[in-house]
């Protein structure tokens, strides 16, 4: 029953205020993903195998190359284990510039098995439209390890993935004026019209005059013409306001968690749930003849079945419009627990009792 306790805590958070910075985005003020691809060295045998991933072979004899070492008429002697090539990713924030730091993922594409201590060389980061923004490089740390011996292993978080620090300095910026910009428009991360209502109606009366419009549940412009954009952004943004929610239950099967709303609610519905167990087992006979006998060891297949019901859950009755206090404490009554809720949420939704949205994931 704790996880169904653990949902009493959101109950009236809905109503609290917040800073519209915290609910919103300014359009074109955004992160932009970057790329790259490179190799990973002073693996200690944990690294790729050259006979298996050909691109390390070919990225590590391109290198070497560059690096004034030729190598490639013996590339058949090749069959160091202590180098891997890796994928790296990064994300380019907004106004990010030229000589500032960023972190960068650093994951595996061939058959390494662990890539902690190596170094990252230096490895160019690409944006979708080709250029460089970033050049990475450093060391690679991780907390997970793989370990093994002849007969047991042991592997802790993912080996085969790290992060490097401030591994990328920038080097190309992706300009962003917004002093020339006088129409601008926010973004609300949760579309509701409701809330972008209460939003622009709280930067007008802050203002002093309509320069806020809702254009759609997650869209309101901003016409600052006249005004310094910079200084007028920064007041909208400490400005505090009430989101408005829609009521929705959001479940995940695979770890039992479940989150509701303080709105939601259930119209009226009697709910009785029990477990029904069935249990197979196999048990088989070995029938052996008598010594110096013509008989013949034969296995004769025995199955049992046995089908047993819970009966301790009992039929309950939760009233028109409960509120997330109520429902929880009516499941907790019925002694559901996590996993059981959710089926008896869907089964609810079905019915048509369920006055919210469900997202199964």
């Amino acid at each position: 029953m704790l996880a169904l306790s653990m949902l009493l805590p959101v109950c009236g958070a809905a109503a609290e205020e917040v800073r519209i910075k915290d609910i919103v985005d300014v359009e074109g003020v955004r992160s932009n993903q970057l790329i790259g691809y490179g190799l990973v060295v002073g693996l200690n045998q944990t690294g790729d195998r050259l006979n298996n991933a050909l691109f390390t072979r070919e990225s590590l004899i391109s290198m070497l190359e560059r690096l004034g070492v030729n190598v490639r008429a013996q590339q058949a002697q090749l069959q160091t284990r202590d180098i891997a090539a890796v994928m790296v990713t990064a994300d380019l924030p907004a106004f990010a510039h030229g000589g500032s730091r960023i972190d960068v993922t650093v994951s595996a594409t061939g058959d390494a098995t662990d890539l902690s201590g190596g170094t990252l060389l230096v490895t160019p980061l690409m944006a979708a439209n080709g250029d460089v923004y970033a050049v990475a490089q450093g060391s690679v740390v991780s907390s997970a390890f793989s370990a093994k011996g002849a007969a047991a292993s042991v592997t802790r978080n993912i080996p085969t993935s790290a992060r490097i620090a401030n591994g990328a300095i920038v080097e190309r910026e992706v300009p962003v004026d917004l002093r020339e910009r006088p129409l601008l428009h926010l973004s609300l991360r949760n579309p509701d019209l409701t809330t972008g209502r209460r939003v622009a109606l709280t930067i007008n009366r802050d203002l002093g005059s309509p320069v806020a419009e809702v254009e759609d549940p997650r869209t309101i412009s901003l016409n600052l013409s006249g005004r310094d954009v910079i200084e007028t952004l920064a007041r909208i943004e400490d400005l505090m306001v009430v989101p408005d929610t829609e009521a929705m239950v959001v479940v995940d099967e695979a770890s039992g968690t479940i989150v509701m709303g303080d709105n939601v609610r259930i119209s009226t519905v009697a709910i009785a749930q029990g477990n029904l167990t069935v249990q197979v087992t196999e048990a088989p006979l070995v029938s052996q003849p008598a010594p110096f006998g013509n008989g013949q060891t034969a296995v004769v297949p025995r199955t049992n079945v046995k089908v047993s019901t819970d009966a301790g859950h009992k039929l309950g009755i939760l009233p028109s419009g409960p509120t997330l206090r109520d429902l929880v404490s009516g499941m907790n009554a019925l002694g559901v627990g996590p996993r059981d809720m959710i089926s008896i949420l869907q089964t609810i939704k079905a019915a048509g009792a369920l006055q919210a949205n469900m997202v199964v994931r």
